[in-house]
């Protein structure tokens, strides 16, 4: 068959499909050598979709590790003031034990209340506010405390 006669053999139909064979023969070529067609820029939104994932992924890790930090440096300091709270009661309660072994040993213990006794009453509150001035009966501190330190009175000595 020469290529007149087969122009001639094509109908309409036959002519179509020969058309789009071309174009998938094209497409195919075209693909091979690296030509990509992207008229709706497909390629371009699912990047820039990618690259906002991956940016909003990055600041939450910053985040989230900014509040691990956070959370380990709040543990390290309630650790700090449970070591001291418990440094104050264990001080405490050894003033007290002490003082009341010499209160029930003292020849006085069943007689009224006496002027020694009521100094080494005195001196014991005493000691109780020089360890922790926040109980109640203890004179006010004069200012806050800084950073976990006792607080400071006029004319005594911080402890």
């Amino acid at each position: 068959m020469s290529p007149p006669s087969l122009f001639r053999v094509l109908t309409p139909v036959g002519w179509m499909a020969a058309g789009v064979a071309a174009v998938i023969c094209l497409v195919v070529l075209l693909g091979g050598l690296g030509f990509r067609w992207d008229p709706l820029n497909l390629q371009q939104k699912r990047l820039a979709a990618a690259q906002d994932r991956a940016r909003t992924a990055s600041t939450e890790a910053a985040a989230q590790d900014r509040a691990r930090r956070l959370e380990a440096e709040g543990a390290a300091d309630q650790a700090l003031r449970v070591d001291h709270y418990q440094q104050k009661t264990t001080k405490a309660e050894r003033a007290t034990a002490a003082i009341l072994v010499q209160a029930r040993s003292a020849d006085d213990a069943d007689q009224p209340l006496d002027p020694r006794r009521a100094d080494r009453l005195r001196d014991h509150d005493g000691q109780l506010c020089r360890i922790a001035p926040d109980l109640d009966g203890c004179a006010a501190a004069t200012g806050p405390a800084a950073g976990g330190d006792a607080a400071l009175r006029p004319g005594r000595p911080a402890g």
